[in-house]
């Protein structure tokens, strides 16, 4: 047990709340957002708060594992750092100037096949290694690019993700997760609750391409971390709205023959906005599902049993699934 998650959190959000002060002046005269008939905002808005976010958590990571001697192993740490800078370098010529999707395909491809290649720990047997690595690259480049499409509402990743950072920090700090991930988590933590006064509804900043990228890979090295180590279940559980919710708009949108690397508003959290309900409401009840969600995965993790397992993953997929039929569903 560590407790450099817990530290990380408020150096992070400290830090991340600083550099949105000293950058927002910047970002308002040359990364503006104008509303447009697939935006969900109305004015225009400066984005590039993920500068901060990411900044913040990398800063506080490294100054972390100096103070208490946490190290990733081989070249891990070194990937996940620079995929994660690259990431965010293409996020932000993206934010003032859209570059074409097979470009930015092509730089997400290398950065995530980065850390997959380095990552520790498997999930399958080592005679099937040939079918984990690239299972786990296509895994990780739909996250990294889903987290993207969900961040489309003010404080959407806010409520994704504070949530699961805060459990996977939370288990570090207890000995149930890897030191070294559970300090990412912490980090990461405090940056999103840094930016977070900025992004409440209604937004006075976006978190835009420069964050969404980092984070969602970010993201999901955490969970393969978790998964690698006997945490399968709850690795498939706690982003299970994320997924659900930008899974099932691609197939229905290439179903429609829709050009799906196009803007939309079509993702259910946006049509529900449509439907009557709220900004808050929808981020409300997505922040109440991401608990839940983790109180169920933290089930699977203190009753490692199959019938419990299956039980909890049945949960999962039922709130979930309601969750989305409600935002569906157009409200009286």
């Amino acid at each position: 047990m560590t407790l450099a998650p817990l530290i990380a959190v408020p150096l992070a959000a400290a830090l991340s709340a600083g550099l949105i002060v000293l950058l927002k002046p910047l970002l308002q005269r040359y990364a503006l957002a104008r509303p447009n008939a697939r935006s969900s905002h109305t004015m225009p808005t400066p984005q590039g708060g993920g500068i901060a976010i990411v900044g913040a958590a990398l800063v506080a990571a490294a100054l972390l594992t100096s103070l208490f001697g946490i190290r990733l192993v081989g070249t891990e740490g070194a990937a996940l750092a620079f995929a994660v800078l690259v990431l965010a370098g293409v996020g932000a010529v993206d934010d003032i100037r859209p570059l074409p999707a097979s470009l930015r395909l092509v730089v997400q491809t290398g950065a995530v096949a980065a850390v997959v290649a380095t990552a520790q720990g498997r999930l399958l047997p080592e005679g099937w290694a040939w079918l984990e690595l690239p299972a786990a690259l296509m895994a990780g480049l739909w996250f990294v690019n889903l987290v993207n499409f969900m961040d489309g509402l003010d404080w959407m990743s806010v409520a994704e993700f504070v949530p699961l950072t805060a459990f996977l920090a939370g288990l570090g700090l207890v000995g149930g997760y890897a030191a070294e991930p559970a300090l990412v988590a912490g980090a990461l933590l405090g940056g999103l609750l840094g930016f977070a006064p900025f992004n409440r509804p209604v937004a006075r900043l976006f978190m835009g391409d420069v964050g969404s990228l980092p984070v969602g890979l970010i993201v999901a090295w955490l969970l393969f971390r978790l998964a690698s180590q006997g945490g399968l279940a709850a690795a498939l559980i706690l982003p299970l709205y994320p997924v659900a919710d930008a899974t099932l708009t691609l197939l229905w949108r290439m179903r429609r023959g829709e050009k799906v690397w196009q803007a939309h508003r079509s993702h259910f959290y946006q049509v529900a906005t449509v439907n009557g309900f709220s900004v808050m409401g929808v981020v409300a009840r997505v922040f109440a599902l991401q608990f839940a969600l983790a109180g169920l995965a933290l089930i699977t993790l203190l009753w490692p049993f199959w019938p419990v397992t299956l039980l909890c993953l049945a949960l999962a997929a039922g709130l979930v699934g309601w969750l989305l039929r409600r935002f569906a569903t157009p409200r009286p």
